[in-house]
């Protein structure tokens, strides 16, 4: 079958389609025939080696981990689904991609699609859903009544988190381009900050969460915002001693954690407020609880643009412009 690979990491990938075996399911596996990929931006990452103390592939490796489409096989021990199924789910972090015509899903990590969705819509969802839940329901345990900044708001993990902010009875403010503020707005934010015009943080105050979701300063700066026993969960780093050792990583990387994370741990003790590094995992669960959101109409998926499978390489370059409204998907099987 076809694959997006990369081969080796650093500033030459060598990204490109190889023939790779189609793989056999576990038994507590699912194969699944993909239609479509949703694409986020950490898929751009991998590559250059960012993560590879923490994230374990074999190279060469395929690209990618949401995904949506129909079971043809399950192993012996599947009980929840059969071959015929539409599922969408993520495979982050469990050493196997999404930019294939098939794979191997572990069936925890599985929902039915919602129902009211297209493979295309659906697998916009995965990535971005879980990791707002996990952000916010999880780390941060949002709750209603709280203001919550949500940088970007117009991108993929934004505009579905301040859905789900507005969810869980959040007051939200974001930021975003002149010509998304009607977007953001109509998603639910109630607060919007135009960057072409103000900084966020001369405007916004007394907020309770701020979910990390841009690099460079926007984390430091997003302390002021906050009031005493405010809680910083980032999506992008830096990555911190907690998170080392959850992941059980030798001591050695807890310290290089630790002195890339000091200056906000610093900030964020002086005052008192709590910062941490987040990891999606690959949830079935919680993607069924997504689902009934989304079939409720509670939430609706964001597109920016589909890109046909031939085309998966060009739809991670444009990703990685950073300029995409909503999240980027490949089409891999056509309807």
């Amino acid at each position: 079958m076809q694959a997006l690979t990369f081969k080796r990491y650093g500033k030459s990938p060598d990204i490109g389609f190889s023939d790779v075996p189609r793989p056999v399911p576990g038994p507590d596996e699912l194969l699944v025939q993909i239609h479509a990929v949703g694409l986020n931006p950490i898929d751009n990452v991998i590559p250059t080696g960012a993560f590879k103390a923490v994230l374990k592939f074999d190279l060469p490796a395929t690209l990618g981990s949401d995904l949506a489409g129909i079971v043809v096989e399950v192993g012996q021990n599947v009980t929840r689904f059969k071959p015929g199924d539409a599922v969408y789910a993520s495979l982050f972090d469990l050493g196997n991609g999404s930019l294939a015509e098939f794979a191997a899903v572990p069936e925890r990590v599985a929902a039915h699609k919602p129902a009211n969705l297209d493979f295309v819509q659906a697998t916009s969802i995965p990535m971005v859903g879980l990791t707002a839940w996990q952000a916010l329901r999880e780390r941060a345990n949002l709750a209603p009544g709280e203001k919550v900044f949500v940088p970007a708001g117009s991108g993929g993990i934004g505009a579905f988190a301040i859905q789900l902010a507005k969810h869980l009875g959040a007051h939200v403010g974001t930021t975003t381009s002149t010509g998304n503020v009607s977007l953001v707005r109509d998603l639910g934010a109630d607060e919007v900050v135009d960057y072409t015009r103000d900084t966020f943080d001369t405007v916004l105050r007394d907020y309770d969460v701020v979910l990390g979701t841009l690099r460079g300063d926007v984390i430091e700066q997003s302390v002021g915002i906050l009031k005493s026993g405010g809680r910083i969960v980032s999506l992008v780093g830096p990555l911190d001693p907690a998170f080392a050792r959850a992941r059980k990583l030798n001591g050695l990387l807890a310290l290089v954690f630790g002195w890339m994370s000091r200056k906000i741990r610093r900030l964020a003790k002086q005052r008192d407020l709590s910062y941490s590094f987040l990891f999606a995992r690959p949830d079935g669960a919680q993607l069924a609880e997504i689902a009934a959101l989304l079939e409720s109409g509670r939430i609706r998926p964001v597109i920016d643009r589909v890109f046909p499978f031939d085309q998966a390489h060009a739809a991670l370059v444009h990703l990685g412009k950073g300029r995409a409204r909503g999240k980027v998907v490949v089409q891999v099987k056509p309807d």
